[in-house]
């Protein structure tokens, strides 16, 4: 695997309103934080661009609605912004895809140069896999770090329910598969990152 200069992290949604499992139900991956803090120094010590995405929910019982604590990002995010010497951008956005964000994602990654994106946060099969799936349609190489990604159990229609993990596989399967993304782990890229 071959890590550009200029790749691009984006890093969406970490927010404190995930943790409120009342409101989520069960998640899977614990070590999903711990792999996207890595991905997070990784890329701030080699001097690539790093994107944080923020969802604002319009949604007013939403816990990622602005003015309330779970849309701030987690403290080991929050922590982590503007340490970085590489170029560094803050997305909010209302919807799913980060590309449909404010200010403009594929305007901004043109500015910089960039054609190859490495994609985590939360969650897997929500905000997480739409990016990745629009980076792909856009053009982008785009690197999807399952491990430094986690989602939550989920019920559908007609009564079918799936598992986070069960969501979390259908997911790296689609995006792999369908080839608009290459899923790797966080470990490969970090090291992919540093050589």
């Amino acid at each position: 695997m071959e890590i550009a200069e200029n790749a691009a992290l984006v890093v969406v949604d970490v927010q404190k309103g995930f943790e409120e499992e009342d409101f989520w139900g069960l998640r899977n991956n614990p070590e999903a934080d711990a792999n996207i803090a890595s991905l997070i120094d990784a890329w701030q010590e080699s001097g690539r661009p790093v994107v944080f995405v923020r969802h604002d929910s319009s949604s007013p019982q939403s816990p990622l609605r602005p003015g309330y604590r779970g849309n701030d990002f987690k403290e080991y995010v929050e922590e982590r912004r503007g340490k970085g010497s590489g170029a560094e951008l803050l997305v909010t956005k209302a919807v799913n895809s980060a590309f449909y964000g404010t200010p403009d994602l594929r305007e901004w990654f043109g500015e910089q140069g960039v054609r190859q994106i490495v994609v985590a946060g939360i969650q897997t099969n929500m905000c997480v896999e739409t990016t990745a799936r629009m980076g792909g349609n856009l053009g982008f190489e785009v690197f999807f770090a399952l491990d430094a990604t986690h989602t939550f159990d989920l019920t559908g229609p007609f009564g079918w329910t799936a598992t986070a993990d069960e969501l979390a596989r259908a997911t790296a399967v689609s995006l792999h598969g369908g080839g608009f993304a290459e899923v790797v782990t966080a470990q490969e890229l970090v090291t992919a990152a540093k050589g």
